[in-house]
């Protein structure tokens, strides 16, 4: 009998890489610029980004090898904090916390490949993408993981060379990285930290390969290495890129416009090319649906582990794939295109995953308080790292709910429901072992 097929480093960082780089560096430094004139603040805004989420990742490592078990925040919240905290980190992720991301995703690949061929429609681009890439990860782990790294190796190699290219170009206006005066004035002004809000979602899947523990080889050695050198990658990315994007363009063409990549792409190439670029970034964007798509049913998975009445979601097939799992993800992105909901969906989505990552890293320090055996991994700069997190995570979170009211309370309600669910689901449980 041939066992059980297991994914090693290179695909679990090509995980973390994929699920943080899709639709949010190429089209949220528009809307910063709107309030940001600085490069110097932009860069930093960019950078403090990637130390959020590197302290982040930090914390899981500890806690993945801890717990090796799929399932990310649901595990670790359920083990260290309560179980129905666990359950609603993992409502949140099963429901839209993943699904709404792939929608976008989908659609956003869609609309590129638009500008490219009209006549292909935007919304059956998208259900076909989102088709394809299920039938590939719900039938099979080895064949998941393999097209997870070539996608994912391709797309770094491309950002690469669009990186170097943009650095060979000579910018038509002048552009200093140096602080300028308004420079402290802009990074202590509220539109700095709204911004993080849109930077914490470009960041957002530092954490992704902790999703899949339990289908990871070697989970002491991988899965810090995974986390942590995935993230500072990423993070030198998005700073090199959002430079170029702004040693390429005048700020003023960038200001309030959606599709960055592009108009960047049209100054460093000519028009020409740059309209190639939106196929080029579509093709980008396969490798983020397919991350989201293979990391988010683990959670569910562990769910349907968990709690009786779902455990119909933890079924798998004879690869040890949990394809009812990958399955439901699948349908309610479907859904969320069809409709139409995913962008309205997405702030409150985003507010609630930042209140379960604020509590994961939180629980470090019960974690230690219980003094749970650890030998292989420990936190580096514990207690400053998980405490500078929780700090500007908290921050963040505050000024979402001001200026976000609305979205923040659905992302609340979003909360009571799961509730309600997890409650049902124990009642339930307790009949049948009545």
């Amino acid at each position: 009998m041939n066992s059980v097929y297991k994914i090693g480093f290179y695909t679990a960082i090509s995980l973390v890489i994929a699920n943080m780089i899709g639709t949010g560096v190429f089209t949220s430094l528009g809307f910063q610029l709107v309030n940001i004139h600085s490069v110097f603040s932009i860069l930093m805004l960019w950078l403090l980004g990637g130390v959020i989420s590197l302290c982040g990742a930090l914390v899981y490592a500890e806690l993945g090898v801890v717990f090796p078990k799929s399932g990310g925040e649901y595990v670790y919240l359920s083990k260290l904090i309560h179980p129905i905290v666990g359950f609603l980190s993992g409502w949140v992720s099963s429901t839209v916390g993943f699904a709404a991301p792939v929608a976008l995703a989908s659609v956003a690949l869609g609309t590129y490949v638009n500008v490219i061929f009209p006549s292909i429609n935007i919304t059956a681009c998208a259900l076909t993408v989102v088709t394809v890439i299920t039938i590939i990860h719900s039938t099979n782990l080895k064949s998941g993981s393999n097209f997870q790294k070539i996608i994912t190796a391709l797309k770094v190699l491309f950002i690469v060379l669009f990186i170097v290219a943009g650095f060979v170009h000579t910018p038509i206006h002048p552009i200093s990285v140096l602080p300028m005066p308004e420079s402290s004035n802009e990074i202590f002004s509220k539109w700095f930290w709204i911004g993080l809000i849109y930077v914490s979602y470009a960041y957002s899947g530092w954490n992704a390969a902790s999703y899949l523990v339990c289908d990871i080889r070697d989970v002491k050695k991988d899965l810090p290495k995974a986390l942590i050198i995935g993230t500072l990658i990423v993070t030198l990315v998005y700073v090199l890129l959002n430079f170029v994007f702004l040693y390429s363009t005048p700020a003023t063409e960038l200001t309030g416009v959606l599709e960055i990549g592009h108009v960047s792409a049209n100054h460093i190439f000519g028009e020409y090319f740059g309209k190639f670029m939106s196929l080029v970034i579509a093709f980008l964007l396969i490798s983020s649906i397919s991350a989201m798509i293979m990391a988010g049913p683990r959670i569910i998975k562990s769910m349907g582990d968990d709690l009786p009445m779902l455990n119909f979601l933890s079924v798998t097939n004879k690869n040890n794939v949990p394809y009812m799992a990958v399955i439901l993800q699948s349908f309610i992105t479907v859904i969320l295109i069809v409709t139409s909901k995913f962008e309205s969906v997405l702030t409150f989505v985003g507010f609630s995953l930042s209140i379960f990552t604020f509590l994961t890293v939180l629980s470090i320090f019960i974690l230690r308080y219980k003094k749970i055996e650890n030998n292989s991994y420990k936190t580096w700069g514990y207690p400053i790292t998980p405490l500078l997190f929780l700090a500007l995570n908290a921050f963040t979170l505050y000024f979402v709910f001001m200026n976000k009211t609305e979205e923040s309370l659905w992302g609340l309600l979003n909360l009571v429901i799961g509730g309600g669910i997890y409650i049902i689901g124990k009642q339930f449980s307790k009949k049948q072992h009545a």
